[in-house]
This record gives C-alpha cells, structure tokens and sequence, in this order.
C-alpha cells in the first residue's frame, strides 16, 4: 500500500511488519477454520466418489443377471464342421439332433448359345424381355439404344431383377451369360420375349423354368435347387444353405452333403461366470467401504466415513436384499442366495461363492434360479404368458380375468368355390391389403381346370414366399383356406384392432367366390389384472403406471376363453431389486448425489466466507495503516516539540550561569 514504507519513520515503532503481523493475527483463526472446513469436505467428496465408483461397478453385473435370458446360456456342437450350428440363448433347449444333408441349394445358371462376333455392335433384336424371378416380373426393353449383346447385359443388370447378366469371351465369339441373384427353385428364372417386328431375335433368349428344354437357344448351365436336411428322419427344405430357426434356438449353415449329430447343452460355466461377476464387485465394494469407514479397535481410530449415515443405510439395505428370501420363492426350491452356494463371511462381510454347488442348483432348479436373479412371471394357465413388469410393479400374485378375448381380421367368401375352376387371364389377379397398410398382389397359375385345393395351395405358397417384400419384412402372415361351405377364407396371423384382410382390386371374383366377400376386424382383448381394468393390444393385457402394485405389468393371453383365467405370480428377483437399490444411491436424486451435492454447496459458501474474510482483513489493514500514520504523524509532532523545547532549554542555560 503506497505510504506504508513511511510508517514508523516518527515513532520507530508503529512500523509496517508490526501491520502485518497484527494482520496476520487477525486472519489466522478464520483463515484456519475455512482451511480445515474446505479439506474435510475435499476428502469427503473425494470418499464419497470412491464409494459412488464401487456401487456403480455392482450395478453392470446385476442389470445382466435381472435377464432371465443371460441365466440361461447355452452351446451347441457339431460333430461336422461342414454343417455349422449356431445358438441363441434365450429360445434354445437342451437336445441332440442326426442331420443328414442331401443336397445343396444352388443358384440358377443360363447361357445364350447364339454367338456374336461383337459384344459391342452386333445386334440381338428389339422389342421386351419379361423376367420373372421368386415371384417379381420385370419388363425390360430392348431398343435402338441398346439392342447389343453388353446393352442388354447392361438393362438386366440395372433391372434390378434379381438376376445378373454378364458376357463370356470364348475365343471364338461373346456369350450372353445369367445366373439368380438367389439360390433355390423359388429364386429360378423365366424369360419371355415380345418381339418387334423387323427387328426379331429376342426370342432367343426365351427360357422357360418349368420346361428347359423348350428353347434350344438358351442352355441351362445350372439347375435350381434347394437345400434339404433331415433333422432326426424330418425333411426340412430351404432355398439357401441356412437353416434360421429350424429349431428354436438353433440355426445352421450347411456347406457340404453329410451328415453331423448336434450335441445342444447348457453352457452353466458362462451363467456362473456372471455370478461369479457380481460376488467379486460385490466384494470390492465391501473393500471400499471397509478403507473408507472401518474402525480400527485396536488404535481405537475409525476412517474418515465411520459412523457415515449414508454408508450405513447402504449397508443395512444391501443385506436385507441379498440375503433374505426373494418374495414369491417362499415355496420354491431355491429361495435365496444361501441355497445356491453363496454365504456371507461374519467377519468380513465379503460374499463367498461356492461354484460348484451354484452349477447343481442351476442344473435340477434352472427355473427357480433364473426367479432368484431376474423378473419372472409364473401364471397358473399354460395359455397365459408373461411379457414385462414395469418400474413400479411390486412382486405379489395377481388375478387374470378376460371379459374378451382378442380375434384376428378375417375374410369370407361369398359363394363356395368349386371342385375345379378355370383360371385365365380374366380372373387371374387381385390384390389384397393386409393389417391395413401392407399392400400384396397376387398372380394365380393358369389353368382351365384347377382344383380348389391347388389353387389354396397356390394362394398360399405366394403368401409364405415373400413374393410381397412388405409383408415379409413386417413379419407377419395370412393363412388361406377353404371353410365348411368351400368358401374361401384369408386369416391374418396377427390378432387385434389393426388386423385385417380385405380384398381392394379384383379382376373377376365370380370363380373364387370373391365377388362380394365379407371382411371381419379383430379385436384386442379386454379384462382385468389384479383387479384393475386393464387396456388391450391384440393378445396383450395390460396396466398403465398408475395401477396399483401391479402397475405396467403385461400378460399375452392365448386361446378364445373368457372368464377367470387363473393368477400371475410376479417375482422381481434380486438382479432388479439390486439395481434399483444401487440407483437409489447414485441416481440423479439418490444419496450420494443429494450429499455430494451439500458438500459442493457446503464449499461455495466456504468459498464466499474467504472473500469476505479477504474484504474484511483488508480494510482492517487499511484501518490500521490510517491509525498508524495518524499515531506516528502525532509522535513526530512531538519529538519535534520536544527537540524544540530542548533546544530553547539549552540555549538558556548558559544566561542563567551569569
């Protein structure tokens, strides 16, 4: 501060470092008070983020064991390794299975045997080729613009067809080459040519797939076929060379005729291996606690979260999760942790696992222990499922009741169709409109006497072939069939309020009895749960968020019965139980974070109270440089006077000797 090197200069006393020390006398016990209070919530925060990080770790494995699906792991083998198999846990049962492959599906090959002697200017005539492949007809014109050999390779492959054209080089002139973007005697090709006149030729490259042979100018090179497999003596076909979902669960990929055993199992050491997951988290978090808020006796010194609230109540609910009897099991074989080999240590409170006891348990009580860890829902009627809890539900047992059961959308003939009848083109087509947004279009096989059942037959292989791309990859399907009175009926797959089959466009459905059918909409089903009314969605009955202890509990309900339709035991099981605990405390409005929070709240005010001693000590110095100087000013004046009144005494004093 300017002028306080001046300070002291009339008294030598009131000096600058006696300021300072004065100061410094006067900020020291505030100063350390707000020090000690600023580290102890640092190290408080600091704990409190350990302790956050180690139940954070306990979560991830427990949200993997809340899934009824990761407890029930399995592995396939095959004793082939040219036919492979595949798994997937969560539909998968144990089994063996003899599979014999006796052939291979196969993508159609054609070869053009006119030969040009130039790719590239040579012509091969005008006018269109119709490509038919799986179902899908393709018009393709061929003109002026590209009427050779490589344009019309080019117009087949920009089709988009699902056939691919290319050019062979045979030394001696260029073949027209083709082959099915897909195998399988689905997927083989048909090519029809409409000639322009003056300017033929196209029809050489007609080919017909149900006659080969009926055109001398396009070869077959490769035939179509489909893989077939026998699984334990059952025939099973496929287009391609993957069998998906032959069999629940299991899937495979077949690469050469022979024949494997399938050897399906339970893969128990990766489900223990999960467990053994949250028995070690589990334990580094008692490890955490024990460093942060373990009490030495013999010191007689406890850590820095001893006696912490916040730890204890994290203590106290963690065991009363873990190691008591899981609501809804307390007649089960399996009821709590202690019955499949997992204990608690007294002294240390670390879980010890025993494995071995875990994988006998998991072998003779699979249903039990996957309850144990994960949401279960175990209802009396075998035609009641289980679909998913919500946030809220509570584990108890709750009643089924359906007032209506769900139907699927359905359309009836008018008139019975007869023993045989005439399909031609006036009467061929019509398109049907599925669930009310899949749009399907349908081309029947001519003939003049078609029997009803071959033409059911051949309604429904175009629905199952996925002639229609909407359907198919909407997953869902129509059943035809032939009621009581041979009329002719369309079922949709799915149940509810938005499933559907109506016929929009129809050449002539005089034949087919179609003239003037009758469309019925399903209906979603209606009932209770626990008592509460419940809302519909096709065969799924279910409660809203606000319902009771049953709240966004949902149940499919199958078959036609209304009427009670027996209970639905809920057993949340310790895996959602945990994780809701461990969010209780780590959440956005958990324990820790509202503590956490107080702390950081607790150093902002630490922080205002240090500007304000700042404020404070420096107008305290400013008072007592002021003080100083006014004292020291004072003290000169003095000195000054007495220096004055010496001097005046002095010169005196000789006058007064005479």
């Amino acid at each position: 501060m300017a002028g306080i090197s001046s300070l002291g200069i009339g008294s030598g006393v009131l000096t600058s470092d006696l300021v300072d020390q004065l100061v410094a006398a006067e900020r020291a016990p505030t100063e350390n008070r707000l020090t000690q209070k600023t580290q102890q919530s640092e190290a408080l925060l600091s704990a409190y983020g350990k302790l956050r990080s180690a139940i954070t770790e306990l979560r991830l494995p427990m949200r993997q064991l809340s899934s009824a699906d990761n407890l029930k792991a399995f592995s396939a083998i095959s004793s082939n390794e040219n036919i492979g198999v595949s798994v997937d846990s969560t539909k998968a049962s144990r089994g063996s299975y003899s599979l014999d492959v006796t052939s291979l599906a196969s993508a159609q090959a054609l070869a053009s045997q006119a030969v040009f002697v130039d790719k590239d200017s040579a012509s091969v005539g005008q006018g269109t080729l119709q490509l038919s492949v799986g179902g899908k007809v393709k018009d393709i014109t061929i003109d002026s613009s590209n009427n050779t050999l490589q344009g019309m390779a080019d117009a087949i492959n920009e089709a988009n067809a699902g056939v691919s054209a290319g050019i062979i080089d045979t030394g001696s002139g260029y073949q027209l080459v083709m082959s099915a973007d897909d195998t399988g005697t689905a997927n083989a090709v048909s090519i029809s040519a409409t000639e322009e006149a003056g300017a033929e030729g196209l029809a050489r490259f007609a080919f017909d797939a149900t006659d080969p042979t009926a055109n001398p100018d396009m070869k077959e090179t490769i035939t179509a076929s489909d893989a077939v497999m026998e699984i334990n003596g059952i025939e099973v076909t496929r287009s391609s060379n993957s069998f998906e979902n032959v069999i629940d669960g299991l899937s495979f990929d077949i690469k050469e005729i022979g024949t494997s055993t399938v050897k399906v199992s339970q893969d128990v050491g990766a489900v223990t291996d999960r467990v053994q997951g949250f028995v070690d988290k589990f334990n580094a978090l008692q490890s955490t606690i024990d460093g942060l808020a373990g009490f030495n006796s013999d010191a007689g010194v406890g850590s820095l979260l001893t006696g912490d609230s916040t730890v204890r109540a994290l203590q106290s609910q963690l065991r009363q999760v873990l190691t008591g009897v899981v609501p809804g099991l307390e007649d089960a074989n399996v009821r709590s942790l202690a019955d499949v080999g997992i204990s608690t240590d007294p002294k240390t409170g670390a879980l010890e696992f025993d494995r071995e006891e875990f994988e006998t348990q998991l072998k003779n009580n699979p249903d039990d222990v996957t309850a144990l860890f994960a949401e279960q829902g175990r209802a009396s009627d075998s035609q009641v499922e289980f679909v998913r809890s919500g946030t809220n539900t509570q584990a108890g047992k709750y009643d089924i009741n359906v007032t209506q059961a769900a139907t699927q959308g359905k359309l009836i003939g008018d008139s019975g169709v007869a023993g045989t009848v005439t399909i031609d083109d006036s009467n061929d087509e019509f398109t049907l409109e599925i669930n009310r947004d899949i749009s399907m279009n349908f081309k029947l096989t001519q003939g003049a006497s078609v029997s009803r059942e071959a033409l059911v037959a051949d309604i429904q292989a175009q629905l199952d072939s996925g002639v229609n791309a909407g359907l198919a990859a909407s997953g869902e399907s129509v059943q035809v069939g032939l009621d009581s009175d041979n009329k002719l009926t369309f079922t949709s797959g799915k149940y509810g309020s938005e499933s559907s089959v109506n016929i929009t466009s129809m050449e002539n459905g005089d034949a087919l009895g179609l003239s003037a059918a009758s469309e019925t909409t399903g209906q979603d089903i209606a009932g209770t749960i626990g008592g509460q009314v419940a809302k519909g969605d096709g065969q799924v009955l279910y409660l809203g968020s606000d319902s009771g202890p049953a709240s966004g509990l949902q149940v499919r309900v199958l078959g036609d019965q209304v009427g009670d339709r027996g209970s639905l035991n809920f057993v949340q099981g310790l895996g959602k139980s945990t994780v809701d605990l461990v969010n209780s405390f780590v959440g956005a409005e958990g324990k820790l974070e509202s503590r956490t929070n107080s702390l950081n709240l607790e150093l902002e005010k630490i922080q205002e109270s240090q500007v304000k001693l700042d404020i404070r000590i420096e107008s305290y110095r400013e008072r007592l440089v002021k003080q100083f100087t006014a004292a020291d000013s004072l003290i000169s004046q003095l000195n000054n006077t007495r220096d004055y009144v010496t001097q005046q005494l002095e010169a005196l004093a000789p006058q007064n000797s005479k």
